[in-house]
């Protein structure tokens, strides 16, 4: 087990993530968020949080005192508190798709070869949350190792619903693939990193089928959405409630930001109200489990023990269940708790990094804690 101070430390990591992911999802509230460049389709409105005029008085903050279209929380490269890197990107609020919400900021590597890529999806709950939110732990450990690293933006479930979040992360992928040179990135070595929803996506990414259209007019979508591996904290493996209810105590499958990233009312019932095959299928589709197979991308997982309680999204159970299929896949899946490193969460983080280093042939195989 680790420290006293060691825990301390790691709640108030996931604690400052917790916070960032709140505040971001309050302010951005603008018509602006989602809404596509000349020639791109608008996306779909969806419904407002009921939540967010509650949280942002918890916070000290009035509901929607952000101006419209600006949010304070996603500037290029840092935010308050310990997350986010004091080291302005190379490249910064740069456009991969046809929405205004679908921008990146990326950090060069330091080689004179094509450098592996680090690729950060942002958590919170799919509704909230920026591209600032990044651990700064993975990152440093990226600059050290050579790795270079981005940070991605895409729309919310406020402004359009599932799929949206998915493709505009899988879009991203194959934008930094088509600009490879341009970015000194090489596209054969690309993995995610995240945290429960940018989690989510992350593995998604990993399991999901290559999405390239190699007919297409667009040369970016010719581009394979495939990855070398993902590196996730409190990943849910699965987005569908009536999975989630059988594997965490509690009511954690009847979690919001589902409802609403399915464009669900706040008041659905999975016990009464009917799952049409139309849900089913999207339910189906948005669980990275469902994609698994054996040729899929290996993956690392972490959670913390604090999350280890009845009715918590980020229970532990997601990565116990999780290594169980994936070893029965044949899919390598390393599953661990900040508990397993006696430095906590910061350590953990940094063994997911060695781990990562190994997937890109950087390093000799990762350490791993005496369990």
């Amino acid at each position: 087990m680790k420290t006293g101070a060691s825990a301390l430390a790691a709640a108030a990591l996931l604690g400052a993530f917790a916070l960032s992911a709140s505040l971001a999802g309050a302010q951005e509230t603008s018509k602006e968020r989602g809404t596509a460049r000349p020639g791109g389709k608008a996306p779909a409105a969806g419904p407002a949080s009921k939540n967010t005029g509650g949280m942002m008085k918890m916070m000290g903050q009035r509901p929607g005192s952000a101006p419209a279209g600006k949010n304070p929380l996603a500037k290029p490269g840092g935010m308050p508190g310990n997350l986010g890197s004091k080291v302005p990107p190379d490249f910064a609020n740069v456009q991969y798709g046809a929405y205004d919400d679908d921008r990146l900021d990326l950090w060069k590597a330091k080689s004179d070869t094509p450098a592996p890529l680090l690729v950060f999806i942002h958590g919170g709950g799919f509704s909230a949350g920026s591209k600032s939110q990044f651990s700064p732990v993975l990152f440093d450990e990226c600059m050290k190792a050579g790795v270079a690293f981005a940070a991605v933006e895409y729309r919310l479930s406020g402004v359009a619903q599932f799929p949206a979040q998915f493709h505009d992360c899988a879009r991203a992928i194959q934008f930094l693939r088509a600009n490879a040179a341009k970015y000194n990135i090489d596209p054969k070595r690309i993995a995610c990193n995240g945290g429960s929803a940018g989690a989510g996506i992350s593995v998604w990414l990993a399991f999901h089928d290559d999405m390239a259209n190699p007919k297409s007019d667009d040369p970016v979508e010719r581009e394979s959405t495939r990855i070398t591996c993902a590196l996730v904290t409190g990943l849910q493996f699965t987005y569908d409630p009536r999975e989630i209810r059988k594997i965490v105590p509690g009511n954690a499958y009847d979690v919001g930001a589902i409802k609403k990233l399915f464009g669900l009312p706040p008041e659905w019932n999975w016990d009464t109200d009917k799952v049409d095959a139309d849900l089913d299928a999207r339910l189906k589709e948005g669980s990275p489990v469902t994609h698994l197979t054996k040729d899929d991308a290996p993956v690392f997982c972490l959670y913390t023990e604090a999350n280890n309680v009845p009715g918590n999204i980020h229970h532990a159970n997601f990565g116990k269940y999780l290594k169980e299929r994936m070893d029965k896949a044949g899919v390598e899946c390393v599953f661990r708790m900040d508990s397993d490193y006696p430095g906590g969460l910061t350590e953990g983080q940094r063994d997911m990094a060695r781990w990562m280093k190994e997937k890109f042939g950087l390093a000799p195989a990762a350490s791993q804690p005496k369990l």
